[in-house]
């Protein structure tokens, strides 16, 4: 929260005015430009966000660490655009417990915004990653309205499958049989719902709760 006081300052013409703190100014921006995307039948304007995406909100992965953590973008299905961030800790040394938990996280946005390469989802997950510590598998799934229901579920429940049928591609000390599925807001409903889905369903390595 930004805990900046508005400060008094004068026009031109010398009558006194309040002035919001810079990251409430943003805040307000952004707010303004998601108002601006929706359209009145309820769909989308992707080429503002296409727009908004120009101005480094977004953040490409890095191979090479940093905080400690390195990061890869892995395609499951390029004909849907399905793919997830996957985010590995460097620096993970523990005898008692060689190997790394799994999180799979589901970005929020109403089901119809953002992605795990914008930057506040890459800052959370490499902060998950490093802290728990954890291998993080944030999932980049089809938006709404363009993409109805349930495709945001069936994408979460594919890169699960994946990740069970490709386990090679996870880091050796990545613990499938410790599994755990994450979101906020709309994430967290996906979250819920796809662990379901995984617990009526067979896989050889992996083992979620949430």
């Amino acid at each position: 929260m930004d805990t900046q006081i508005s400060k008094p300052t004068r026009d031109h013409h010398g009558h006194q005015r309040l002035v919001l703190p810079w990251k409430t100014r943003i805040t307000l921006l952004l707010n303004t430009f998601n108002d601006a995307a929706r359209r009145r039948d309820g769909t989308i304007n992707r080429r503002l966000f296409t727009l908004l995406d120009s101005f480094s909100l977004k953040t490409p992965p890095n191979p090479k660490p940093r905080n400690g953590v390195k990061t890869f973008d892995i395609t499951v299905d390029p004909s849907r655009n399905l793919w997830f961030r996957l985010f590995v800790p460097c620096h993970h040394q523990s005898e008692s417990d060689p190997q790394l938990p799994v999180v799979v996280f589901f970005h929020a946005g109403g089901f119809v915004y953002l992605a795990p390469d914008f930057k506040a989802y890459d800052d959370v997950c490499r902060r998950f990653a490093r802290k728990i510590p954890a291998v993080v598998v944030s999932v980049n799934y089809r938006l709404a309205p363009e993409h109805r229901y349930p495709a945001q579920y069936e994408d979460g429940f594919d890169v699960l499958k994946f990740l069970d049928e490709q386990s090679h591609i996870l880091p050796e000390n990545a613990d499938l049989s410790r599994c755990f599925l994450a979101g906020d807001s709309a994430g967290g409903n996906l979250a819920h719902h796809v662990t379901k889905r995984v617990c009526e369903s067979k896989f050889t390595h992996l083992k979620a709760s949430h």
